[in-house]
C-alpha cells in the first residue's frame, strides 16, 4: 500500500486537542474540531500527510464510550463540521484515519439503553456479549454482560450478531462516503473477533482498494491480526518500549534486536508488514517524561523516522511536551494545546524533526527499503536501509562524547544529509565520526544532491570532500628506542573496542618487560626537543 509507506503520521487525541468538556451533556453541537484547520500549515511543515483522528463519535466521556456511531461527538461540532475539516485536510494532501472503536460501546449506546428500559423482551439483547439476566451488573442492571477488560461502563459488543455487523459496517460506509476517510485504526484489537475484521476488511477494500486497516495490538505475533485476510498493519509496541529504553540504559542492542528481528535481511518476521511505529500516544507517557537525558531525543526520532515501517507524532511531542499518566487519569497525557503558545517548546527538536520528515519523503529507501544491521555497540548503531536503486546508512551515537563507528558499505563515497559532508574509502570500510547525542544518514554522493534539489537546500552544501578515514601510518614492527633512551619491543597493532582508536602493543625490555599500550598516532608522533621536533620513537630494527 503505497501512500501508506510513503506517510508521515500525526496523531491527536480530539477531545483533549480542542479543550472539550470532560462529560458529553445535551448542548447543542460546539465547532471545537474546526481548530485542526490552523494547524494545516504546521503539519505541512512537519512534511505530515496522515492524520490520525483519535475517537470522534458521539460519547459519554472520553470517546472510546460510544453513544452512537452515525454522529460526531457534539462536544467537537457536527457532522458538516468535520466533513468540512476532512475535506480541507484533503485538499491539504493529508489523508484522514478515524479510530474505529468496535469491541465495546457505551452504556449510554442507544441499544443499550433500551435493554435497560425494557429487559429480556428488547430486540438487542442479542448485540452484547454475554448479556443474560441470571444475576445483576456490578452497576446495578437487572442483568449481567460482559464489560471490556472488567470495565462495565464498556460494554462488549457481539461481533457474531448479524445486526451488529451490519449496523457497524453501515456506519463505516457513512464515514467513507461523508467524510471520505482513508483508513480505520481499530480499538482493542486483541479483543475484537478476527471474524469480524474479514468483513471489514472485505467491505472496506471492496468500497476502496487502497482504505488502511491498522489494528491497537500490545502483545503477541503481529501477523496474527496483520496478514492479507485481516488487517494490514498493528501498532509497534515492541520497538516503541526499546526506542526510549535502549536509550535510557546506554544499549542499542536492544532496539537492534528488535529491529533485526522483526525486518532483518531474509529472516525478519514482519519484513512484509508496514508496521505502524511511535514514541508515544494518548495511553502512555510522553517521551520526553520518560527518556532520563532530553538529549536523546532527536536520536530517538531519527530512529522512527529511518527504521522499517511507518512514523507517526503525537501531537505537541514535536516540541517535547511532557505527560505522565497520573491517579489511573489519561489526562496529563492529552492536553489542549494552541499554536503560538506551547509550553518551553524544544525548537531545536521541532527543526530535527522538519529536517527528518524531507529526508523521509525523499528516499523510497526510507519507505520501502529492507533494513540490515552493520554494526552493533552499547553506545553505537548503524544500519542500511537499501532497494535496488538506492542504498541509506544511517548511523547513531548516544555517548554524551564523539564516538567513532565503522561498518562496510557498498559504494566507495557517501555524504551526510544533515552536514553535507563527504565520507570515502578505497577498501570499502567506513570509520566515521559521529557527534555526542548525535546522527548522521549517508547516501550516495549523486542521492544527495537530487535530495539537495528536492528538499529546496543551498546549493553551496552539496558535499565538500573530507575523508572519513584517513590513510593509516606505516607501523614496523621491531625494536625502538624512546627519546629519552629505553628500549622497546612493538608486538603490534590493537583497536579500543568502543572507540576503534589504533593502539600499539609494545613490551619494555628492561626491567620487568612490563606490556603498554599507547595510541598509534601519539607512538608516530614527534616531541620538542630544544626547541625541535624529533620522534617520540625510532625504529632500530
Amino acid at each position: 500500500m503505497n501512500w501508506v509507506n510513503e506517510s508521515i503520521f500525526y496523531h491527536i487525541y480530539p477531545l483533549g486537542f480542542c479543550g472539550a468538556p470532560q462529560q458529553n451533556g445535551q448542548d447543542a453541537p460546539v465547532n471545537r474540531i474546526g481548530k485542526l484547520s490552523g494547524w494545516i500549515p504546521h503539519l505541512r511543515e512537519l512534511g505530515v500527510n496522515a492524520l490520525y483522528i483519535g475517537p470522534v463519535f458521539e460519547s459519554s466521556e472520553h470517546g472510546y464510550d460510544t453513544r452512537d456511531y452515525y454522529n460526531i461527538d457534539r462536544r467537537l461540532g457536527s457532522n458538516e463540521d468535520f466533513k468540512r475539516l476532512c475535506r480541507e485536510l484533503h485538499e491539504n494532501g493529508i489523508r484522514v484515519v478515524l479510530d474505529g472503536v468496535f469491541n465495546h460501546v457505551g452504556r449510554e449506546f442507544w441499544a443499550f439503553q433500551d435493554v435497560q428500559k425494557n429487559g429480556s423482551a428488547s430486540p438487542y439483547c442479542g448485540w452484547f456479549h454475554n448479556l443474560n439476566f441470571g444475576g445483576g451488573s456490578p452497576l446495578g442492571d437487572p442483568f449481567w454482560y460482559e464489560g471490556w477488560q472488567g470495565h462495565y461502563n464498556l460494554v462488549k459488543l457481539n461481533l457474531r450478531n448479524p445486526d451488529v455487523v451490519s449496523h457497524l459496517l453501515g456506519a463505516v460506509g457513512m464515514w467513507i462516503d461523508e467524510f471520505g476517510i482513508d483508513g480505520l485504526r481499530l480499538d482493542a484489537a486483541d479483543c475484537v473477533d478476527m471474524d469480524f475484521f474479514h468483513q471489514l476488511r472485505n467491505y472496506c477494500k471492496g468500497r476502496n482498494p487502497d482504505f488502511w486497516l491498522m489494528g491497537e495490538i500490545i502483545h503477541g505475533d503481529y501477523n496474527r491480526w496483520a496478514n492479507p485476510g485481516a488487517l494490514d498493519s498493528v501498532t509497534n509496541y515492541e520497538c516503541r518500549k526499546g526506542l526510549y529504553s535502549s536509550h535510557n540504559d546506554k544499549n542499542y542492542f536492544e532496539i537492534a534486536y528488535s529491529l533485526n528481528r522483526q525486518s532483518g535481511g531474509n529472516g525478519g518476521i514482519y519484513r512484509s508488514l508496514c508496521l505502524y511505529n511511535f514514541v508515544d500516544n494518548h495511553d502512555v507517557n510522553r517521551l520526553a517524561s520518560t527518556l532520563s537525558n532530553h538529549s536523546h531525543l532527536c536520536n530517538v526520532y531519527t530512529l522512527l523516522y529511518t527504521m522499517p515501517g511507518v512514523p507517526s507524532l503525537y501531537y505537541g511531542s514535536e516540541w517535547g511536551v511532557q505527560g505522565v499518566r497520573q491517579n489511573h487519569s489519561d489526562a496529563p497525557l492529552r492536553p489542549c494545546l494552541d499554536l503560538g503558545s506551547i509550553p518551553s517548546p524544544n525548537l531545536a527538536l521541532l527543526n530535527h524533526l522538519k529536517t527528518l520528515g524531507k529526508i523521509r519523503h525523499a528516499l523510497p529507501a526510507l519507505q520501502y527499503g529492507g533494513y540490515d544491521q552493520l554494526t552493533v555497540k552499547n553506545e553505537q548503531l548503524a544500519f542500511l536501509r537499501a532497494t535496488p536503486e538506492q542504498q541509506v546508512y544511517v548511523a547513531l551515537n548516544l555517548s554524551e562524547h564523539p564516538e567513532y563507528i565503522e561498518f562496510r558499505g557498498r559504494t566507495s563515497a557517501l555524504v551526510d544529509l544533515f552536514t553535507g559532508t563527504r565520507f570515502e574509502t578505497n577498501d570499502g570500510n567506513f570509520k566515521l565520526e559521529l557527534p555526542a547525542y548525535g546522527a548522521r544518514i549517508f547516501v550516495e554522493p549523486h542521492v544527495y544532491e537530487q535530495y539537495v534539489q528536492q528538499a529546496d537546500l543551498p546549493a553551496a552544501a552539496v558535499s565538500q570532500p573530507e575523508p572519513a578515514r584517513p590513510e593509516p601510518r606505516t607501523l614496523k614492527i621491531g625494536r625502538y628506542r624512546h627519546f629519552k633512551g629505553n628500549e622497546y619491543e612493538v608486538i603490534g597493532c590493537a583497536r579500543h573496542s568502543e572507540t576503534l582508536e589504533e593502539l600499539v602493543v609494545y613490551r619494555a625490555l628492561y626491567g620487568e618487560q612490563e606490556l603498554w599500550v599507547r595510541p598509534l598516532e601519539m607512538f608516530l608522533g614527534d616531541v620538542e626537543r630544544d626547541g625541535k621536533p624529533i620522534p617520540r620513537f625510532t625504529w632500530i630494527g
